[in-house]
């Protein structure tokens, strides 16, 4: 079963957006991380069953520089639940979807994660997302 983990926001600033959000939401940041492999840092908000997830760059060679630099802050990607991230990305290459790390590498907030190319996705960046379970 895929449910919608969460959605993706790029920002310019983090500081910034944070106070932002957790006034549109009504609900505090639980949760920052640097992701360092991705360039990335995070804050994490939770509504439910639902999150949305902040990505600032941290580094300007970074794939969320670029898409700041290139779209301006917005919707970065949408991210699915898996059960199992490698059956999911066996099926969806059968199926002709096209991905862009075939390895799941680690993500933020205790993910295992693969990404989609949206040329594959009708314009949209997939991710889809595995809980650890090695930590």
């Amino acid at each position: 079963m895929i449910k919608i983990e969460h959605i993706g926001i790029a920002v310019a600033d983090l500081a910034q957006a944070t106070p932002l959000y957790e006034a549109l939401l009504g609900t505090p940041c639980y949760k920052t991380e640097l992701v360092a492999s991705e360039h990335v840092r995070t804050a994490f908000f939770k509504m439910g069953d639902q999150k949305i997830e902040l990505l600032e760059a941290s580094k300007p060679e970074g794939a969320i520089a670029k898409f700041v630099a290139k779209k301006g802050e917005g919707v970065h990607h949408i991210a699915f639940a898996v059960e199992d991230i490698n059956q999911e990305v066996q099926r969806l290459k059968k199926l002709g979807f096209q991905v862009i790390n075939e390895t799941p590498k680690a993500g933020a907030d205790n993910k295992m994660v693969v990404f989609l190319h949206p040329k594959s996705c009708g314009g949209v960046l997939v991710e889809l997302c595995q809980e650890r379970k090695d930590i």
